[in-house]
């Protein structure tokens, strides 16, 4: 897909959604910058994950990626790209070679098949996706830095475990604090609750997302409103043990569907959003807080907001679901080859989500944000069907509903920070103050 066409798709995107706007005004949606023409290449490196010293996986010019991988008792090794295999090969030494096609900027997981079985690439770190550890490398975006550490102030990454008594078990959590959060004692805080995608956990948004140094870039330039960021695993019971264990794909283990948003809905409104509201100085109502997710956790995060809309204000589907519940595929297994998503079924303002949306100026008084996003490669994206289903919403009179594509990138991480970078300035810039909240954190 030429770039040219895809920069003319998002632009028109945004101009529809602009002129279909009725009521109340809408603010700006400014999409996450893009490589400049005019931005030289970045020469040829290391992959930053290696561990020191070591020189491959090496990232090339040219955005084309070349692995070594040492086995000189193996038959056949392959690296498998974003759960692509392609066939490496052997030199007189042992080592495995292979150099790919250029490849789209951002993160990429990746991992080694030795004679069949998955084996991790040793010189690198490893991180979690498609429901088990593996490698991963970074494609440079030249010019681009919205996700670069900068001489800015930094908020805090906190680690904490909690128990929950919906689960019977002991969470584990990511939380972002603003920076300032620790001298500024009597402020408080609107909270983002954001969800991983299908085989992933609670660590991503962190490690491959770099939601904190993108929300701090954006506090630097005056662009957010301070917000803590809460992440934590979807899984309300899953293989790995009692609320525990990421596990492929999506279905019971996430909670997805039921009564209150699912079991992770009733999950969220018992335990977690309680939680948070008793150990953070948030401000605790509707109109400050926001749930988003990517793929998966787009899907859950339909769920959860349409079932609770006296919760959640602001809900942002990164790749994840539409409002008449389709949503894009998980990330827990392989993609057959020339498969392209289906396209989203009759849209029922009446019945989607149980008729939450079946007064559509009920629905716009409850919900200030409505955010959708998309890549434009497939065979997991669809940009034209993702178009088709807003201007239905718009159609129906939603009107507080913004789609933001992102070009050149498919079912991805540059997708999704990209998608979090729009998404976030959009919330909590207007409504009433929040409610005061306990906190042990004064």
């Amino acid at each position: 897909m030429k770039r040219a066409w895809c920069f003319a798709l998002c632009m028109a995107i945004v101009s529809c959604a602009a002129c279909f706007a009725q009521g109340a005004a809408r603010q700006e949606m400014v999409p996450a910058p893009l490589r400049s023409a005019s931005a030289p290449a970045v020469p040829a490196h290391p992959s930053p994950y290696n561990f020191p010293g070591v020189q491959y996986p090496r990232i090339e010019e040219d955005s084309r990626v070349t692995f070594h991988f040492k086995a000189p008792s193996a038959q056949n090794v392959q690296v498998s790209i974003a759960n692509v295999p392609f066939d490496m090969v052997k030199g007189d030494d042992g080592t495995w070679t292979y150099t790919s096609e250029p490849q789209a900027p951002g993160y990429h997981n990746y991992w080694m098949v030795v004679d069949g079985a998955v084996v991790l690439d040793p010189g690198t770190n490893a991180f979690i996706g498609y429901g088990h550890m593996c490698n991963g490398f970074e494609i440079p975006e030249p010019g681009v830095d919205f996700y670069d550490l900068k001489d800015v102030p930094h908020g805090n990454v906190l680690i904490e475990n909690y128990f929950a008594k919906t689960t019977k078990s002991w969470r584990h959590i990511f939380v972002y604090t603003p920076p300032g959060y620790d001298s500024h004692t009597a402020a408080r805080y609107p909270v983002l609750y954001l969800q991983h995608g299908g085989g992933e956990d609670e660590r991503v948004w962190i490690e491959m997302g770099r939601t904190n140094v993108i929300l701090d870039n954006l506090l630097a330039a005056g662009k957010v409103k301070p917000m803590i960021v809460v992440m934590e695993t979807s899984a309300v019971g899953a293989p790995g043990g009692p609320g525990r264990g990421p596990g492929p794909g999506r279905g019971p283990a996430f909670g997805i569907g039921g009564p209150g948003g699912g079991a992770y809905g009733q999950f969220m409104v018992d335990d977690l959003i309680p939680w948070i509201d008793a150990n953070f100085r948030t401000q605790a109502d509707k109109d400050h807080r926001a749930m988003a997710g990517l793929s998966m956790g787009g899907m859950q995060t339909a769920a959860v907001t349409m079932a609770n809309l006296d919760k959640f204000s602001y809900i942002g589907l990164f790749s994840g679901g539409t409002a008449s519940g389709f949503g894009r595929g998980g990330r827990g297994g392989p993609v057959p080859a020339g498969v392209t998503p289906p396209a989203p079924p009759p849209f029922d303002i009446k019945t989607a989500y149980n008729g939450a949306m079946a007064d559509p100026a009920e629905f716009n008084k409850k919900v200030k944000v409505f955010f959708f996003s998309t890549g434009t490669e497939p065979p997991l994206e669809n940009p034209e069907g993702l178009k088709k289903h807003q201007e239905q919403l718009i159609a129906a009179g939603i009107t507080n509903s913004y789609l933001y594509v992102s070009p050149g990138t498919s079912h991805e991480w540059q997708t999704w920070r990209r998608s979090l970078y729009t998404f976030a300035p959009l919330l909590f810039q207007g409504g009433p103050s929040g409610s005061s909240a306990k906190s042990r954190r004064k």
